[in-house]
Protein backbone atom coordinates (compact mmCIF):
# COMPACT_ATOMS: atom_id res chain seq x y z
CA UNK A 1 0.00 0.00 0.00
CA UNK A 2 3.30 2.24 -0.72
CA UNK A 3 1.57 6.07 -1.48
CA UNK A 4 -1.70 5.13 -0.68
CA UNK A 5 -2.27 4.58 3.38
CA UNK A 6 -0.62 7.85 4.20
CA UNK A 7 -2.32 9.95 7.45
CA UNK A 8 -4.86 11.33 5.19
CA UNK A 9 -6.06 8.32 3.95
CA UNK A 10 -5.98 6.72 6.96
CA UNK A 11 -8.10 10.21 8.78
CA UNK A 12 -10.64 10.05 5.83
CA UNK A 13 -10.43 5.63 6.48
CA UNK A 14 -11.14 6.86 10.16
CA UNK A 15 -14.52 9.19 9.73
CA UNK A 16 -16.07 6.12 7.46
CA UNK A 17 -15.29 3.77 10.06
CA UNK A 18 -15.42 3.78 13.76
CA UNK A 19 -13.82 0.10 14.46
CA UNK A 20 -11.52 -0.72 11.43
CA UNK A 21 -7.79 -0.93 12.48
CA UNK A 22 -5.87 1.02 10.25
CA UNK A 23 -2.37 0.06 8.72
CA UNK A 24 0.43 2.65 7.51
CA UNK A 25 2.35 2.21 4.23
CA UNK A 26 5.49 0.21 4.93
CA UNK A 27 8.31 1.62 6.16
CA UNK A 28 12.14 0.54 6.59
CA UNK A 29 13.55 -0.16 9.93
CA UNK A 30 16.39 1.49 8.17
CA UNK A 31 14.88 4.77 7.43
CA UNK A 32 13.75 5.23 10.96
CA UNK A 33 17.14 4.53 11.86
CA UNK A 34 18.04 7.55 9.33
CA UNK A 35 15.69 9.65 8.49
CA UNK A 36 13.38 11.97 9.63
CA UNK A 37 10.97 10.64 12.05
CA UNK A 38 8.17 13.28 12.48
CA UNK A 39 8.01 12.58 8.99
CA UNK A 40 7.74 8.89 8.90
CA UNK A 41 6.05 8.54 11.83
CA UNK A 42 3.33 11.61 12.92
CA UNK A 43 0.03 10.76 12.78
CA UNK A 44 -3.06 12.61 13.95
CA UNK A 45 -4.45 10.23 16.79
CA UNK A 46 -8.13 10.50 16.25
CA UNK A 47 -6.84 7.73 13.21
CA UNK A 48 -6.29 5.47 16.14
CA UNK A 49 -6.30 2.45 16.23
CA UNK A 50 -3.11 2.34 13.82
CA UNK A 51 -0.48 -0.24 13.00
CA UNK A 52 2.90 0.57 12.05
CA UNK A 53 3.95 -1.54 8.95
CA UNK A 54 7.74 -2.36 9.11
CA UNK A 55 9.83 -3.63 6.27
CA UNK A 56 13.24 -4.89 6.83
CA UNK A 57 15.29 -8.13 8.11
CA UNK A 58 18.14 -6.80 10.74
CA UNK A 59 16.66 -7.99 13.81
CA UNK A 60 18.35 -4.97 15.69
CA UNK A 61 16.59 -1.92 13.24
CA UNK A 62 13.42 -3.60 13.84
CA UNK A 63 13.42 -3.89 17.55
CA UNK A 64 14.44 0.14 17.12
CA UNK A 65 11.91 0.23 15.20
CA UNK A 66 8.84 -1.33 16.80
CA UNK A 67 9.89 0.45 20.20
CA UNK A 68 9.76 3.79 17.86
CA UNK A 69 6.53 2.95 16.82
CA UNK A 70 5.33 2.48 20.63
CA UNK A 71 6.41 5.44 22.09
CA UNK A 72 5.04 7.09 18.98
CA UNK A 73 1.74 5.67 20.14
CA UNK A 74 0.79 2.97 16.81
CA UNK A 75 -1.47 -0.15 18.97
CA UNK A 76 0.36 -2.83 16.92
CA UNK A 77 3.56 -3.22 14.90
CA UNK A 78 3.33 -5.54 12.14
CA UNK A 79 6.32 -7.06 9.85
CA UNK A 80 5.66 -6.91 6.21
CA UNK A 81 6.69 -10.44 4.64
CA UNK A 82 4.76 -10.37 1.27
CA UNK A 83 5.54 -7.08 -0.12
CA UNK A 84 7.23 -8.61 -3.87
CA UNK A 85 8.72 -5.16 -5.70
CA UNK A 86 11.91 -5.84 -6.82
CA UNK A 87 13.16 -2.68 -4.51
CA UNK A 88 12.12 -4.33 -1.56
CA UNK A 89 13.88 -7.37 -2.72
CA UNK A 90 17.09 -5.68 -3.22
CA UNK A 91 17.15 -4.74 0.55
CA UNK A 92 16.22 -8.20 1.77
CA UNK A 93 12.64 -7.84 3.23
CA UNK A 94 9.39 -8.24 1.90
CA UNK A 95 8.17 -11.33 0.33
CA UNK A 96 11.78 -13.13 -0.27
CA UNK A 97 12.14 -13.45 3.57
CA UNK A 98 9.32 -16.03 3.36
CA UNK A 99 12.74 -18.29 2.00
CA UNK A 100 14.27 -17.26 5.30
CA UNK A 101 11.46 -18.22 8.50
CA UNK A 102 14.56 -18.65 10.81
CA UNK A 103 15.60 -14.99 10.25
CA UNK A 104 12.37 -13.86 10.25
CA UNK A 105 11.69 -15.81 13.61
CA UNK A 106 15.04 -13.95 14.83
CA UNK A 107 13.40 -10.69 13.99
CA UNK A 108 9.89 -11.22 15.52
CA UNK A 109 11.71 -12.29 18.32
CA UNK A 110 13.63 -8.95 19.13
CA UNK A 111 10.81 -6.47 17.73
CA UNK A 112 8.19 -7.97 20.57
CA UNK A 113 10.95 -8.33 23.43
CA UNK A 114 11.36 -4.69 22.25
CA UNK A 115 7.72 -3.21 23.10
CA UNK A 116 4.30 -4.35 25.00
CA UNK A 117 2.07 -4.01 22.16
CA UNK A 118 1.12 -6.38 19.44
CA UNK A 119 3.53 -7.82 17.19
CA UNK A 120 2.26 -9.56 14.07
CA UNK A 121 3.04 -10.59 10.63
CA UNK A 122 1.69 -10.01 7.21
CA UNK A 123 2.95 -12.74 4.46
CA UNK A 124 1.76 -14.74 1.02
CA UNK A 125 1.05 -18.41 1.07
CA UNK A 126 4.30 -19.15 -0.77
CA UNK A 127 6.96 -17.62 -3.09
CA UNK A 128 7.78 -18.37 -6.86
CA UNK A 129 7.94 -22.36 -7.43
CA UNK A 130 7.53 -22.66 -3.34
CA UNK A 131 3.95 -22.94 -3.45
CA UNK A 132 2.88 -26.06 -1.76
CA UNK A 133 0.90 -25.76 1.72
CA UNK A 134 4.22 -27.18 3.44
CA UNK A 135 6.33 -24.72 2.68
CA UNK A 136 3.19 -22.25 3.67
CA UNK A 137 3.41 -24.56 7.15
CA UNK A 138 6.90 -24.41 7.79
CA UNK A 139 7.26 -20.45 7.45
CA UNK A 140 3.76 -20.02 9.99
CA UNK A 141 5.16 -23.31 12.64
CA UNK A 142 9.22 -21.38 12.64
CA UNK A 143 8.23 -17.61 12.97
CA UNK A 144 5.18 -18.42 15.39
CA UNK A 145 8.25 -20.26 17.95
CA UNK A 146 8.84 -15.93 18.19
CA UNK A 147 5.54 -15.87 19.94
CA UNK A 148 3.79 -14.29 17.09
CA UNK A 149 0.34 -15.29 17.12
CA UNK A 150 -1.19 -12.92 14.49
CA UNK A 151 -0.94 -13.70 10.89
CA UNK A 152 -2.48 -11.12 7.94
CA UNK A 153 -1.84 -14.07 5.06
CA UNK A 154 -2.64 -12.19 1.23
CA UNK A 155 -3.83 -15.75 -0.18
CA UNK A 156 -1.52 -15.58 -3.39
CA UNK A 157 1.66 -16.90 -4.31
CA UNK A 158 4.24 -13.72 -4.99
CA UNK A 159 6.31 -14.19 -8.20
CA UNK A 160 9.73 -12.72 -7.47
CA UNK A 161 10.88 -12.31 -10.75
CA UNK A 162 9.18 -11.43 -13.99
CA UNK A 163 5.70 -10.05 -12.55
CA UNK A 164 5.61 -6.26 -11.15
CA UNK A 165 3.65 -5.54 -7.99
CA UNK A 166 0.11 -4.86 -9.67
CA UNK A 167 0.60 -8.17 -11.87
CA UNK A 168 1.34 -10.01 -8.21
CA UNK A 169 -1.82 -8.74 -6.83
CA UNK A 170 -3.48 -9.95 -10.18
CA UNK A 171 -2.09 -13.02 -11.78
CA UNK A 172 -0.98 -15.41 -9.03
CA UNK A 173 -4.62 -17.29 -8.78
CA UNK A 174 -6.11 -16.64 -5.44
CA UNK A 175 -6.23 -19.67 -3.05
CA UNK A 176 -8.45 -18.66 0.17
CA UNK A 177 -8.45 -22.41 1.10
CA UNK A 178 -5.11 -22.75 1.81
CA UNK A 179 -5.39 -20.01 4.67
CA UNK A 180 -8.57 -20.94 5.95
CA UNK A 181 -6.48 -24.58 6.13
CA UNK A 182 -4.02 -22.47 7.81
CA UNK A 183 -6.53 -22.05 10.65
CA UNK A 184 -8.20 -24.98 11.02
CA UNK A 185 -5.31 -26.29 11.43
CA UNK A 186 -3.85 -23.84 13.93
CA UNK A 187 -6.85 -22.56 16.09
CA UNK A 188 -4.67 -20.73 18.53
CA UNK A 189 -3.60 -18.50 16.10
CA UNK A 190 -5.37 -15.33 14.86
CA UNK A 191 -5.51 -15.76 11.15
CA UNK A 192 -6.27 -12.79 8.71
CA UNK A 193 -7.81 -13.05 5.43
CA UNK A 194 -6.39 -10.83 2.37
CA UNK A 195 -6.67 -10.14 -1.17
CA UNK A 196 -9.07 -9.81 -4.02
CA UNK A 197 -12.25 -9.40 -1.15
CA UNK A 198 -13.93 -6.34 -2.82
CA UNK A 199 -18.09 -6.78 -1.70
CA UNK A 200 -19.87 -7.67 1.70
CA UNK A 201 -21.06 -10.90 -0.02
CA UNK A 202 -17.10 -11.53 -0.44
CA UNK A 203 -16.27 -11.08 3.50
CA UNK A 204 -19.58 -12.35 4.03
CA UNK A 205 -18.57 -15.78 2.40
CA UNK A 206 -15.18 -16.07 4.02
CA UNK A 207 -15.40 -14.93 6.99
CA UNK A 208 -16.43 -17.74 8.89
CA UNK A 209 -13.40 -19.51 7.86
CA UNK A 210 -10.98 -17.43 9.67
CA UNK A 211 -10.56 -14.78 12.08
CA UNK A 212 -10.72 -11.64 10.15
CA UNK A 213 -10.11 -10.02 6.98
CA UNK A 214 -7.81 -6.80 5.46
CA UNK A 215 -8.87 -4.81 2.95
CA UNK A 216 -6.37 -2.97 0.72
CA UNK A 217 -6.82 -1.35 -2.75
CA UNK A 218 -10.77 -1.84 -2.77
CA UNK A 219 -10.96 0.44 0.26
CA UNK A 220 -8.86 3.17 -1.20
CA UNK A 221 -10.59 2.92 -4.71
CA UNK A 222 -14.07 2.40 -2.69
CA UNK A 223 -13.97 3.65 0.70
CA UNK A 224 -17.37 3.70 1.77
CA UNK A 225 -17.29 -0.01 1.76
CA UNK A 226 -15.41 0.47 5.23
CA UNK A 227 -19.19 1.96 6.54
CA UNK A 228 -20.75 -0.95 4.83
CA UNK A 229 -18.44 -3.73 6.31
CA UNK A 230 -18.87 -2.14 9.76
CA UNK A 231 -22.61 -2.13 10.04
CA UNK A 232 -22.44 -5.92 8.83
CA UNK A 233 -20.35 -7.89 11.03
CA UNK A 234 -19.59 -5.64 13.98
CA UNK A 235 -22.94 -3.22 14.55
CA UNK A 236 -25.95 -3.79 13.17
CA UNK A 237 -27.44 -1.05 15.36
CA UNK A 238 -24.71 1.55 14.07
CA UNK A 239 -25.96 4.15 11.90
CA UNK A 240 -23.28 5.34 9.22
CA UNK A 241 -22.46 8.83 8.43
CA UNK A 242 -23.93 10.65 5.51
CA UNK A 243 -21.17 10.53 2.49
CA UNK A 244 -21.89 14.59 2.76
CA UNK A 245 -20.77 14.53 6.28
CA UNK A 246 -17.97 13.15 5.58
CA UNK A 247 -17.23 15.58 2.90
CA UNK A 248 -17.38 18.24 5.41
CA UNK A 249 -15.91 16.34 8.43
CA UNK A 250 -12.70 15.88 5.58
CA UNK A 251 -12.88 19.52 4.56
CA UNK A 252 -12.22 20.58 8.26
CA UNK A 253 -9.39 18.35 8.19
CA UNK A 254 -8.06 19.56 4.97
CA UNK A 255 -8.47 22.73 6.16
CA UNK A 256 -5.97 22.33 9.80
CA UNK A 257 -3.67 20.26 7.61
CA UNK A 258 -3.16 22.75 4.78
CA UNK A 259 -2.15 25.13 7.49
CA UNK A 260 0.30 22.49 8.46
CA UNK A 261 1.87 22.67 5.04
CA UNK A 262 0.27 19.89 3.47
CA UNK A 263 -0.73 19.53 0.17
CA UNK A 264 -3.99 19.74 -1.10
CA UNK A 265 -4.18 17.33 -3.86
CA UNK A 266 -1.99 14.76 -2.07
CA UNK A 267 -5.16 14.85 0.06
CA UNK A 268 -8.36 15.36 -2.28
CA UNK A 269 -7.15 12.12 -4.02
CA UNK A 270 -8.14 10.00 -1.06
CA UNK A 271 -11.91 10.85 -1.30
CA UNK A 272 -12.28 11.03 -5.44
CA UNK A 273 -13.89 7.23 -4.62
CA UNK A 274 -16.15 8.29 -2.26
CA UNK A 275 -19.44 8.45 -3.93
CA UNK A 276 -18.34 5.37 -6.79
CA UNK A 277 -21.78 4.00 -8.11
CA UNK A 278 -23.72 6.93 -7.93
CA UNK A 279 -25.05 9.10 -10.90
CA UNK A 280 -22.34 12.37 -11.22
CA UNK A 281 -19.59 10.81 -9.11
CA UNK A 282 -17.33 11.41 -12.48
CA UNK A 283 -18.17 14.65 -12.69
CA UNK A 284 -17.51 15.19 -9.27
CA UNK A 285 -14.11 13.31 -8.99
CA UNK A 286 -13.32 15.18 -12.12
CA UNK A 287 -14.06 18.77 -10.44
CA UNK A 288 -12.26 17.94 -7.63
CA UNK A 289 -9.17 16.73 -9.29
CA UNK A 290 -9.20 20.21 -11.70
CA UNK A 291 -10.42 22.80 -8.82
CA UNK A 292 -7.68 21.02 -6.45
CA UNK A 293 -4.92 21.81 -8.87
CA UNK A 294 -5.31 25.38 -8.77
CA UNK A 295 -2.46 27.26 -7.04
CA UNK A 296 -4.91 29.36 -4.65
CA UNK A 297 -7.31 26.65 -4.28
CA UNK A 298 -8.34 25.69 -0.50
CA UNK A 299 -10.93 23.57 1.04
CA UNK A 300 -13.54 25.48 -0.19
CA UNK A 301 -12.83 22.74 -3.14
CA UNK A 302 -14.12 20.06 -0.99
CA UNK A 303 -17.23 22.29 0.26
CA UNK A 304 -17.94 23.21 -3.24
CA UNK A 305 -17.75 19.80 -4.69
CA UNK A 306 -20.97 18.94 -3.15
CA UNK A 307 -23.09 21.53 -5.02
CA UNK A 308 -21.47 20.06 -7.91
CA UNK A 309 -22.25 16.32 -6.97
CA UNK A 310 -26.51 17.17 -6.41
CA UNK A 311 -26.29 19.69 -9.48
CA UNK A 312 -24.59 16.56 -11.61
CA UNK A 313 -26.49 13.46 -10.09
Amino acid sequence: MMDYTDRHCRYLHRLISPGVLLYTEMVTARALEHGHLERLLDFDHAESPVALQLGGSDPRLLARGAKLGEQWGYAEINLNCGCPSDRVQEGNFGACLMAEPQLVADCLSAMRDAVSVPVTVKCRIGIDELDDYGFFDHFVQTTRRSGVTVYIVHARNAILQGLTPKENREIPPLRYETVARLKRDNPDLTVILNGGLKTVADVRQWLPHCDGVMIGRQACQEPYLLAQLHGEFVDRAWAPPERHEIVERYADYVERMLGEGHRLPLMLRHIHGLYTGFPGARSWRRYLAEQGNRPDAGPGVLRDSLRVFRSAA
